[in-house]
């Protein structure tokens, strides 16, 4: 059974990336999460301390839960062009099953109010990330680049399919698009 803490810190963080996502940063006043977390202001600043402690931890959370979603069924795959093509069907399908998440993520990745110690936990967690495209480079199956650059240039490519998406709404079929997407990343980063 979950404690009841983590409940209510839970609670803040869905509502500050709701909210964060929909009115901003600067038009989102703590009062206002606290209200939507259904727990009282004195509650959110005994968890965050600052409104920027709660926007780092709301930044972490949702990287992290990304993260988990990237790597399921990756050790399944054989090949790494199988690992990549499963990290990309795994990255679109739960940023398109988590809207919120992914716009959160969107309009602070850049924010001056990530700290950089979060940056380094969430790098950290990456990790994977930056030995698979390696790997890739070293098996002579992507083409030579910086293993730093990849990494933001699938990044890109997968928020353009699932801003894609998400205009076009419910009715669309995501195989195709994540197809299409991979066929098109495959060629521009191949070594072949």
């Amino acid at each position: 059974m979950r404690d009841e803490t983590d409940d209510k810190r839970a609670a803040l963080i869905r509502a500050a990336m709701k909210l964060f996502t929909e009115r901003g940063f600067h038009g989102t006043p703590t009062a206002m999460i606290s209200k939507e977390a259904g727990v009282s202001a004195g509650t959110l600043f005994h968890y965050f301390p600052t409104k920027e402690d709660l926007i780092n931890a709301t930044y972490y959370v949702a990287k992290a839960e990304a993260v988990k979603a990237i790597v399921v069924g990756l050790d399944d795959e054989p090949t790494t062009e199988g690992k990549i093509r499963r990290m990309l069907i795994n990255n679109i399908r739960w940023y398109i099953e988590n809207p919120h998440e992914f716009l959160f993520l969107e309009q602070f990745s850049c924010s001056p109010y990530i700290t950089r110690i979060t940056k380094e936990e969430i790098a950290k967690e990456y990790e994977f990330l930056r030995n698979l495209v390696n790997d890739c480079i070293r098996e002579g199956k992507v083409r030579k680049m910086s293993g730093e650059l990849l990494p933001y240039m699938l990044q890109g490519a997968i928020a353009a399919a699932v801003k894609k998406s998400l205009r076009e709404g419910p009715g669309q079929d995501v195989d195709v698009l994540i197809d299409e997407v991979y066929r098109l990343i495959w060629i521009w980063i191949s070594a072949e």
